[in-house]
């Protein structure tokens, strides 16, 4: 008896702690409850306001290009019918003077007279389209705020799996631009581990005329001069166009796609002179610029007047990572997720008994070019050469992460 009064008295308290912890645990199931409805309930409405911010910046881009088309139909149209109205005028005239008889002098030169004067009316104004470039410029635009929400997406994703931030690592500088934080650095033989992604438009009013833009990433050189308007910091010598985008501090890593023809790839000083004669304006011509050229059968880099062969295959997507901390430029050919290094530009000492005249004008003067703000720049050397500025291939970018 007195041991089943025990074991009665142990069933007692044990259903007593379980009452206890039956309680604490319905308790912790209706925070649980209670937290993940405030959650999703905050969720929603921040997805709502996202929805809203995502809507209004497409009523803008919609209206953006709703006005461009306005103006530039506007515009056309306009000289459409003065052309139109031209045309019926002399046709007119001419048929006028026609029907003149051949015995009456004094009509046949009054409607000569007519036809004479319509000749000479001053013609239209060209078109200029000012709004053309920042009409075409709506679908890079969203493209990119496509990509970045889409890479943000996924970063905050693998973030919340415990993953930790997935993809490239950047800090916000002073301009808004991004750099990579100082533990990305690697090897300069070795692929860049986590640079920044940098996203260039190129510059209309820097393009020579005979350089066709196509929107704010792809350029091609044409035979007929275009009639851009005039600027000062157009290239006039040079098939040339910078992009818009200014470098002082940090990394930056782009892509170009090389389509067709002889093209050049580089970086130039801010304050190069456009106006410069072709054989000091041409990229890599002068102590300003340098680039990786691409001359048909090999590639070239190019400083200071000074040229270095480079016997690699040909590659149609070239990496550039620019490294202005470390006053280093280096060039890179991309396929199927490899990069193979090119070219590197950086100051370094020669082997006792050798001497290398490129390398030894990089030694003397290619740190004094990172004392300036510099540009990405492009040389479309032959007729029809074409060139496209990335976004980066989704297959580099594994490449491109820190390891």
């Amino acid at each position: 008896q007195a041991q089943q009064a025990k074991f009665l008295s142990d069933v007692e308290n044990e259903l007593e702690e379980l009452a206890v912890t039956i309680t604490q645990a319905k308790k912790m199931v209706e925070l649980i409850k209670g937290a993940a409805a405030k959650e999703r309930e905050k969720v929603e409405k921040l997805f709502g306001e996202a929805s809203e911010v995502l809507a209004t910046f497409q009523k803008e881009v919609s209206g953006f290009i709703e006005d461009g088309e306005r103006s530039m139909l506007g515009e056309a149209e306009a000289d459409l019918r003065w052309k139109e109205e031209r045309r019926a005028k002399l046709a007119q005239c001419k048929q006028n003077l026609e029907n003149v008889p051949s015995s009456d002098t004094i009509y046949f030169l009054q409607e000569f007279q007519a036809l004479k004067v319509a000749m000479e009316e001053n013609l239209s104004p060209a078109l200029s389209f000012q709004n053309e470039l920042n009409f075409t410029k709506c679908t890079q635009a969203v493209s990119a705020m496509k990509d970045l929400l889409s890479a943000a997406c996924k970063n905050q994703w693998h973030h919340l799996q415990g993953k930790g931030i997935d993809g490239l690592s950047f800090q916000e500088t002073e301009e808004g631009l991004c750099s990579p934080s100082p533990s990305a650095r690697r090897s300069p033989r070795h692929p860049p581990s986590s640079p920044l992604a940098f996203i260039i438009d190129l510059d209309s009013d820097t393009a020579d005329k005979f350089i066709q833009l196509f929107g704010t990433k792809g350029a091609k050189r044409v035979l007929c001069p275009i009639p851009y308007p005039e600027s000062p910091t157009r290239f006039n010598n040079c098939e040339q166009v910078l992009g818009v985008n200014l470098m002082n501090r940090g990394n930056y890593y782009w892509e170009v796609e090389i389509i067709d023809g002889w093209v050049s790839i580089g970086v130039i000083a801010e304050d190069f002179d456009p106006r410069e004669s072709y054989n000091r304006g041409r990229l890599g011509r002068n102590e300003k610029s340098c680039c990786l050229q691409w001359n048909g059968q090999n590639y070239v880099a190019w400083f200071g007047g000074f040229e270095s062969v480079i016997q690699q295959p040909f590659f149609h997507t070239i990496g550039v990572f620019l490294e202005y901390s470390e006053k280093a430029l280096t060039f890179y050919g991309v396929k199927d997720s490899k990069m193979t290094c090119l070219q590197q530009l950086k100051v370094s000492h020669f082997v006792k008994g050798q001497f290398d005249p490129f390398q030894n004008k990089i030694n003397h003067q290619f740190p004094s070019l990172f004392l300036c703000k510099l540009k990405p720049a492009f040389f479309l050397e032959s007729v029809d050469a074409h060139l496209q500025i990335g976004p980066l291939k989704k297959d580099c970018v594994s490449v491109l992460k820190r390891r």
